[in-house]
């Protein structure tokens, strides 16, 4: 297992302390760096299908506004 040293402001260490006091420090700091890690690669794969959704618009063909109505008109029943 690794370690890992890293500076907070000491306002941040205190309040940790206090609130997870008489908790495993070591497993709550590797937890959240866990979450962390999950929320960034999420943002990431989000922002990757937007990318892929965005690309495909720029590829697909352009109607005209009469061709939209005529398409709508004719999906009814």
């Amino acid at each position: 297992m690794a370690t890992v040293n890293f500076s907070v402001p000491d306002s941040l260490k205190l309040a940790f302390n206090a609130t997870f006091k008489d908790q495993n420090k070591s497993a709550i700091i590797a937890e959240l760096m866990q979450e962390a890690i999950e929320r960034t690669q999420r943002r990431q794969r989000h922002a990757e299908a937007i990318d892929r959704i965005l690309e495909r618009r720029r590829q697909a063909p352009c109607l005209s506004a009469e061709e939209l109505r005529t398409a709508r008109e004719d999906g009814r029943p």
